[in-house]
């Protein structure tokens, strides 16, 4: 018998938990990582993963993905977009309410290979409607309802998600902010806000929340955001990064600029955490996937091992599992993933389609979920 299921062999790993950028063989066992040496013989697995000239890394994780197919209106599904693409563990940002979730948990979180977690919408109905603003009743926004359903999924439901934007709250952002906060706090998690295009401007928004809590959309480039009119980032929103506050990129459809993170970058407001906001009305661009959204921070500047760290332990840290998964330190969970980063002419367009040239562009190779290489017509 093989003393390891699986090696990954010949590849580069970058496992900024680690601060490993190397090459190294990383080998499976029990679904666990079991070892990550230089040389490990092909003799010792059951199978052979070969990643020359690839880099390995520990399995990316996107914090912001709607994946509640058939019932959220930005539903997709979550293998053919999550773990067929690199990304071994999701959190689905707000797509279920206190009413959708059972489902949502029963169907689609324990009966995916990739390994999901939610954010529950602090509105019961969740988002099911796209005419409908979810928050524009405000008795949707029940935190009585929210805190039963939490306490009943305490290792399903990391947080409370709630959407921000005028179309969806009307002119009660802070109150509908209120109430997701008296949820988290009574459930000990964390807020994640939705922001752009808000009644209430972002900097005082983002005031309200603690250390911990998360803003998605960070650069969205919209009406209220991190920015003034000059484009001077606002105290507030620095401030709110130094006691703790985590900033999300949530790519989307309509909430990430270029123009706005180039400005920010440039006064040192870098993200805290990269997500792609994948859903229907993104994946066939400008968003695709969660490499695709990586890949547009490479070309903004940041170097590859903190690209990956951004979608690695950084946002394991941000869900309150950093011992688990985010790294490959022998025995957290056996996932990985093996990309590529291909040189050539790449056209990478943001939210306000605009494009830019970028010259790097990571390129999805294989992905080892629990110890085993992710094999859709076998899984």
């Amino acid at each position: 018998m093989a003393k390891y299921e699986l090696i990954i062999k010949g590849g580069t790993v970058v496992d900024p938990s680690q601060s490993i950028h190397e090459r190294q063989d990383v080998a499976f066992s029990y679904g666990k990582v079991a070892a990550v040496e230089p040389d490990i013989s092909d003799n010792l697995a059951n199978e052979i993963v070969d990643a020359t000239d690839a880099i390995v890394t520990p399995g990316l994780i996107d914090l912001h993905v709607h994946v509640y197919w058939g019932v959220g209106h930005y539903g997709i599904e979550a293998d053919p977009t999550q773990v067929a693409k690199g990304v071994t563990t999701a959190v689905d940002a707000g797509s279920a309410g206190a009413w959708t979730f059972p489902a949502f948990r029963r169907y689609v979180m324990e009966r995916s290979a990739t390994r999901l977690y939610a954010l529950l919408n602090i509105s019961s109905m969740g988002m099911i409607s796209p005419k409908i603003g979810e928050l524009e009743d405000l008795r949707w926004a029940d935190v009585e309802d929210a805190t039963s359903v939490g306490r009943a999924n305490p290792d399903h439901i990391l947080g409370i998600k709630v959407r921000l934007s005028q179309p969806l709250t009307a002119n009660h952002d802070i109150d509908s902010l209120k109430r997701a906060i008296e949820a988290a706090e009574e459930l000990g998690k964390f807020v994640m806000i939705h922001v752009g295009n808000s009644f209430t401007p972002m900097h005082e928004l983002v005031g309200m929340l603690r250390p911990g809590d998360v803003v998605t959309h960070a650069y969205h480039g919209s009406a209220h955001g991190a920015m003034d009119d000059s484009g001077r980032v606002y105290d507030g929103i620095v401030e709110a990064q130094k006691r703790g506050v985590v900033f999300d990129i949530g790519h989307g459809r309509g909430s990430f600029s270029f123009a706005s993170a180039e400005k920010a970058l440039a006064q040192n407001f870098l993200p805290d955490n990269i997500s792609s906001d994948l859903h229907i009305y993104n994946i066939e661009g400008p968003v695709h996937d969660q490499l695709s959204t990586l890949s547009k921070f490479l070309h903004l500047g940041l170097s590859l091992d903190e690209v990956i760290r951004l979608s690695t332990s950084a946002t394991a840290k941000t869900i309150g599992h950093a011992d688990e998964i985010g790294t490959l330190k022998p025995g957290a969970e056996g996932d990985a993933t093996v990309m590529r980063v291909s040189e050539g002419k790449f056209t990478f367009v943001d939210s306000l389609d605009a494009t830019v040239e970028g010259s790097r562009e990571l390129e999805h190779v294989a992905t080892v979920r629990g110890g085993k290489l992710y094999k859709p017509y076998l899984w």
